[in-house]
């Protein structure tokens, strides 16, 4: 359609051109950038260099570019000013639209060298946000909002009492209290409808996790604020890394993410995903995934059985710095954060494997002194190939040890807290495969070669195992075979396991202490400062016992035994209690106090808590209606220095003194309150005695002057009032015909 020159104004045969509508013109003809050029990104913050040296900056950039897509060949566009120096920034061309936005995810905010970090950009959005209109012509300083004091996230730290704090949930309530010993809990904050599933705080103590249809909310500061939320609609489960940077959620049903009614920091990239890793500093997604079956092996007809879902599936190293997760029974993938982009590009195939699990910490290996985290790793017997144990060094991929065992029927991976050692529990059957037997296979990390220590000393299958915090002794359960159509559980044994004791403070081998039969227990809980130790019978309906056992009870030199005398543990069983109906037992985070909760998440009896100090005295019990969750606060690690910590557990004795003195006159708090409120109503009862008195001295002086005679009354006078009261002792009617 042309132009229309009707009616124009004529001057000297010329016309004013600024005055044709061209707009059915420009819109015809316009080009649609979500079309044409959605593969190009803008890539700013680049050094500014001189033109000779634009080729090797752009060889070094593509580097970077190319890790996450292919830059068509003379993709990369690198303005020069008039100055013969390149202007720091660069238009790219990716193949595909979705390597652009996969450039944008990936390696905005990235680091090129030390001194320059990329700012990537569709060049559509810049286009889209910067056309007339939306950007003013003329520069307007940004407004500096004032500074706003936030609540300190850590301050329950500074309890004068050293006092922890613990969640209730009951019923539609969730509480935070402060621990009490054997006094009732203080109350912090009680809330109606709190959460609509579960609460959950964060592994350093920071956050109170609530769940809702529509995502995760955190909580926090002194007056319980919201701090933080995650939309994430029909989260079921939470998981946060160790260093509370980052959070995983998970639903069962994917992501449906609608344009017209988006979801708040949810895009298209997140339609059709069960897991999203989010940033916890901005409150943003890094990525998600879509859940993947993987299969744990086939049955008799080859085909694959699915394997029940795995919490946490994304596995966190012992820093934050990777996270990992298996895919299709035949690789690991480990992502590096916070760019959640694939290490090396690819994954580690390692066929069959079932399992893996990071080192809780970062490992320490002798000789080694390069960066590095570890993680374990099993994989099946496959065809004629053993079954196979490895520990794995990351980001280098190098294989630290292995490890081949055969008539392996499952394998469970145990870590110990400061990474100094891996323990592989192995089921082995027999040739006939008709009975079961377990061997611990121990890795000592530390140890040039890491070399690997086996016990295989145990007869029966074990059914639980658990390393001592911050220690190097263990403890351990095994079980007898279960009868075929046995109504109740075989009886259950505990094993103590400590190393000898070696010249110079080395560890030795691991041996055995005492074995502990006709048990029923089936649950092992660590004193998180190690030493003390509960084993417990949990979720049964015949037996509820806890034993509360110490591994290094002061005895007398003269009362301890030979093998106690070459093991570096006094074993000492403190106390036995019961609790009927248990199904969770947590100790604080000082390693003080144990509670056992009967939770109406399992049964509707007799629900509530019990609180034991570490010896196994039981201080309080509370049975309350629909008692669901009983969650001790963590804390983060300590600031002091090992040489500080030291220093106090040498003066002890000291500090305990005045903790003792503290203690009773806490216990004596309740009889003090009590005698000064007598002594503020009888203060009370006094000044109104005497204002009384006053009063009537006013009243006698007014009568005496106006003539009456009625003496002052002095405060030692005292008046005599009878008073005559008829009473009716017996009355008795009489009828007289």
């Amino acid at each position: 359609m042309a132009p229309s020159y009707e009616n124009l104004p004529m001057e000297d045969d010329e016309f004013d051109e600024s005055q044709i509508d061209f707009t059915d013109i420009e819109e015809q003809y316009q080009v649609r950038l979500d079309e044409g050029l959605d593969a190009f990104v803008v890539v700013d913050g680049l050094p500014v260099v001189p033109e000779e040296s634009k080729g090797k900056l752009i060889k070094f950039v593509l580097r970077k570019l190319n890790s996450v897509g292919k830059v068509k060949e003379d993709g990369v566009f690198m303005p020069v000013n008039d100055d013969g120096q390149t202007e720091g920034f660069a238009f790219v061309e990716y193949n595909a639209p979705s390597e652009a936005v996969a450039a944008v995810k990936q390696l905005h905010g990235v680091a090129l060298d030390k001194k320059h970090t990329m700012a990537v950009n569709k060049l559509t959005d810049i286009d889209r946000y910067g056309r007339e209109g939306r950007i003013d012509e003329e520069y307007h300083e940004p407004e500096i909002e004032p500074f706003q004091q936030k609540e300190h996230l850590r301050s329950w730290l500074g309890d004068i009492d050293g006092r922890d704090q613990m969640a209730f949930y009951r019923g539609e309530k969730v509480g935070v209290f402060w621990n009490e010993k054997e006094d009732a809990p203080e109350q912090v904050i009680d809330r109606e409808g709190w959460t609509e599933s579960f609460v959950q705080w964060s592994p350093l103590g920071t956050f109170l996790t609530s769940m809702h249809a529509q995502g995760v909310q955190l909580w926090g500061g002194k007056g319980w604020s919201r701090q933080k939320r995650f939309a994430h609609p029909g989260v079921n489960l939470v998981d946060f890394s160790p260093n509370e940077n980052y959070l995983t959620t998970w639903s069962h049903r994917p992501l449906q993410v609608d344009e017209n009614h988006p979801v708040p920091s949810l895009s298209a990239d997140e339609d059709g995903k069960n897991y999203i890793i989010w940033d916890m500093a901005t409150g943003k997604p890094l990525r998600s995934f879509a859940t993947i079956d993987v299969p744990s092996g086939t049955d008799a007809e080859g085909n694959p059985i699915k394997k029940k879902m795995q919490w946490p599936t994304f596995k966190w190293s012992a820093d934050d710095k990777y996270v990992a997760r298996m895919t299709q029974g035949q690789q690991i993938s480990v992502y590096e954060t916070p760019r959640m982009n694939l290490l090396e590009k690819t994954s580690i195939k390692i066929e069959g494997v079932m399992d893996f699990e990071w080192a809780p910490a970062t490992p320490r290996r002798e000789g080694v002194k390069t960066y590095e985290q570890l993680f374990c790793y099993w994989t099946p017997e496959l065809g004629s190939n053993p079954a196979k144990v490895g520990v794995m060094s990351i980001p280098s991929k190098e294989i630290v040890r292995t490890r081949n065992l055969f008539n392996v029927s499952d394998a469970k991976l145990h870590w110990q807290s400061d990474a100094a050692y891996v323990c592989v529990k192995v089921d082995r059957h027999s040739k006939s495969k008709k009975s079961l037997a377990t061997n611990l296979e121990i890795f000592r990390i530390r140890e040039k070669g890491v070399p690997v220590e086996v016990v295989d000393s145990i007869k029966d299958t074990v059914i639980n195992f658990a390393w001592e915090p911050k220690g190097n002794r263990f403890v351990l359960i095994t079980t007898g075979e279960i009868p075929a159509g046995a109504a109740v559980p075989p009886k259950t044994a505990v094993s103590f396991f400590a190393p000898e004791k070696l010249k110079g403070g080395a560890i030795g081998n691991f041996r055995h202490i005492r074995t502990v039969d006709k048990k029923n227990s089936n649950a092992i809980y660590w004193s998180p400062k190690g030493r003390f130790v509960v084993v417990a019978t949990v979720g049964s309906q015949q037996s509820f016992d806890l034993d509360f056992w110490d591994l290094s009870f002061e005895k007398p030199k003269e009362d301890k035994d030979d093998k106690e005398k070459e093991l570096n543990a006094n074993l000492q069983l403190m106390a036995t209690a019961e609790h009927y109906g248990v199904t969770d037992i947590d100790w604080d985070p000082t390693g003080r106090y144990v509670t056992t909760v009967a939770s109406a998440f399992r049964h509707q009896m007799e629900n509530g808590y019990h609180l034991y100090d570490f010896k196994g005295t039981l201080l309080r019990e509370e049975h309350i209606d629909r008692f669901k969750q009983l969650l001790w606060r963590p804390r983060p690690a300590t600031l002091l220095s090992k040489e500080e910590q030291s220093e106090i557990r040498k003066n002890l004795r000291n500090y305990s003194k005045i903790f003792d003195e503290q203690d009773l006159a806490k216990k004596n708090t309740a009889n003090k309150a009590v005698v000064e409120a007598r002594r503020a109503m009888l203060q009370d009862w006094l000044s109104w005695r005497e204002s009384m008195i006053r009063m009537l001295e006013e009243e006698h002086a007014e009568i005496e002057l106006n003539g009456g005679q009625i003496e002052k009354l002095d405060e030692g006078d005292v008046e005599e009032i009878e008073e005559i009261v008829e009473e009716i002792v017996e009355e008795t009617e009489e009828v007289v015909n």
